[in-house]
């Protein structure tokens, strides 16, 4: 069976797939240009497989939205998320790696060489395929949300928490992932508002406990976003109460909490997933259900969610393929 990517629903590859032509045969391919991807790359490089790597819809991965990143071993005074993302990819060509542009649309990993297909026609046949797509963060959809993206704006509390200490900020969304947010924000602002839709929780009851015990973190329930506002950075959010009142909250970050999307629908149903979509790998690996198949940082991984846990996951990938390969 063929499964194809979701971003554009309407088309499939040129000709009846199954009797498609493979174009190219490639040793390692690698999915996914962000740190998990080019380090990946770098180690697989270095033990000459000759991994090609697709750099996908988004060339740097999240990172690339993120100004400061000042938690990233080997930078003391800090890096931007884009300048970091071009020194990983200059160091994977250094060592014999071809990045490409280009997006996964298709996967076939029913017979003993996995394929794959490029931008929907281009099909490429693999001995090993590195996963390294990543997880993309859910947004609230507003405009004015999109517009402070990177200036006040946020979807990791701890990748930008710490540029906000002291200050007053809001966290939105209801469940584990927001509590944790909030509370790790707690210990760096001096006023953290929780802003949730319902009139209740719908995380754990120790994450609520946490919430409740923690003095400033106030918890807005029945409160939408309507709008954030500001000048060149974040100065405030407006928000709806139950009773259809606007109420506005002076803060300088506003963190989206909301989940996160792996994006991996492209690899079922050969690739085992949970119920939320991420990668299942076996235990203390980056194996997958599929042989040759390896799945490595965000797309796999919904409890760290960090540039270096996801850059160690991409060499624990190469490593595992290089075993596989013999």
């Amino acid at each position: 069976m063929i499964q194809f990517g979701t971003l554009n629903t309407e088309s499939q590859p040129a000709g009846n797939p199954l009797t498609q032509k493979v174009k190219e045969h490639i040793h390692v391919l690698i999915l996914g240009s962000g740190p998990a991807g080019y380090t990946a790359a770098i180690y697989a490089a270095r033990a000459n497989l000759k991994p090609v790597l697709y750099q996908g819809l988004q060339a740097g991965g999240q990172l690339t939205t993120t100004t400061e990143v000042e938690n990233f071993p080997g930078y003391p005074d800090g890096v931007t998320g884009p300048e970091m993302m071009v020194d990983l990819q200059k160091q994977a060509e250094r060592f014999g790696t071809e990045v490409r542009w280009g997006l996964a649309t298709a996967t076939d990993f029913t017979g003993p060489k996995h394929k794959v297909w490029i931008d929907e026609d281009f099909l490429i046949e693999a001995d090993a395929v590195i996963i390294a797509t990543g997880a993309t963060a859910k947004y609230l959809g507003l405009e004015s949300e999109e517009k402070f993206k990177g200036s006040g704006v946020s979807a990791c509390a701890t990748c930008d928490g710490f540029f906000y200490r002291g200050q007053d900020v809001a966290v939105v969304g209801g469940g584990d992932t927001a509590a944790e947010e909030a509370t790790y924000l707690a210990g760096l602002c001096r006023k953290v508002y929780l802003i949730v839709r319902k009139p209740y929780l719908r995380a754990s009851k120790a994450m609520q406990d946490r919430v409740t015990r923690t003095a400033n973190i106030e918890v807005l329930y029945e409160h939408v976003t309507k709008e954030i506002v500001g000048g060149q950075t974040v100065e405030g959010v407006i928000l709806t109460n139950s009773k259809g009142e606007e109420v506005r909250k002076d803060i300088t970050g506003f963190f989206v909490a909301i989940g996160h999307e792996p994006n991996s629908d492209i690899f079922a149903p050969y690739v085992d997933r949970d119920e939320t979509g991420y990668i299942i790998t076996v235990p203390g690996t980056t194996k997958t259900n599929v042989p040759g198949v390896f799945a490595c940082g965000d797309v796999q991984d919904k409890h760290y969610r960090q540039a270096v846990t996801a850059a160690g996951s991409g060499c624990m990938a190469a490593l595992d393929t290089e075993r596989f390969l013999g």
